[in-house]
């Protein structure tokens, strides 16, 4: 009895210990969230080669979160846990830099700025010649719907704003549908719709930044920085970046981006 009691203790010590080692062998899924500049379903099929990609070249499993709309996204901002890297613009990416100490790994090339573009003829007037005329953009706090309010500091001369597109393509399909006379767009889309009349550009912020969370080990945010590096050497994940209007992705640091989110202190929720 003694011997079948001993045994059985050393067995269930063993089995113990092999399901420690297996528990600390398996990799957790790292949760890469995009900024919803598309609905969730079209998010999935842009960013799926990216994600095959970063699988691919770190070795490590990654899966992409895609928020509802920006409203969800602004609120989730500010709870980090389950977030482990992002894919914001300027405003947003200094936002999470700033009060939650995300790591800068890489930003597109490329700047960004948006454009006012217009279905109307405004003349000579500019922004003028669409105050009381409807101006389609993303929801807040997009970059573009900032920039927009920025363009119209006078309280009374305003144009209609109207929240409702789904991706910034969107916002420019419900201008030529005729439902709106105006549309706030990235700057590098504005070229591929020549019958739309540009009436202002912003300023230029740098580029879409890649960040992580702190609590991301060391060695796992250095081997995404170093793939997505060379990102644009990928057939597949590049069309990404042909999507997003840029060539490639390359360093980054915080200081590039410090003073981007004040764009956003006029939205609710801003501390």
């Amino acid at each position: 009895m003694r011997v079948s009691i001993r045994f059985a203790s050393v067995l269930a010590l063993g089995l113990a210990m092999a399901g420690a080692i297996g528990s600390a062998e398996v990799r957790a899924d790292y949760k890469l969230v995009a900024e919803p500049i598309y609905p969730p379903e079209k998010s999935a099929e842009v960013y799926k080669p990216l994600i095959a990609y970063l699988n691919k070249a770190t070795g490590e499993k990654f899966v992409l979160v895609t928020p509802r709309n920006y409203h969800f996204y602004w609120r989730d901002l500010k709870q980090t846990e389950g977030v482990d890297f992002a894919i914001d613009e300027a405003h947003l990416a200094d936002y999470r830099l700033q009060r939650y100490k995300f790591v800068p790994l890489v930003r597109t090339a490329e700047p960004t700025s948006y454009t006012l573009v217009t279905s109307v003829d405004v003349g000579s007037k500019g922004l003028e010649g669409l105050v009381g005329k409807k101006i389609v953009s993303m929801p807040a706090p997009s970059l573009g719907y900032a920039l927009l309010l920025t363009m119209y500091p006078n309280p009374i001369q305003q144009p209609d704003i109207e929240s409702n597109a789904s991706s910034w393509r969107d916002a420019v399909e419900i201008v030529f549908a005729g439902e709106a006379d105006a549309a706030i767009i990235p700057t590098h889309l504005k070229d591929t719709y020549p019958n739309l009349s540009p009436v202002k550009t912003s300023k230029e912020f740098p580029g879409t930044l890649i960040s992580a969370n702190p609590s991301v080990p060391e060695a796992v945010r250095q081997k995404v920085h170093d793939a997505l590096l060379k990102l644009d050497s990928d057939t597949d994940a590049a069309a990404l970046l042909l999507e997003l209007g840029v060539t490639r992705f390359v360093g980054a640091s915080a200081a590039e981006y410090a003073g981007s989110e004040t764009v956003l202190k006029d939205f609710y929720g801003y501390q």
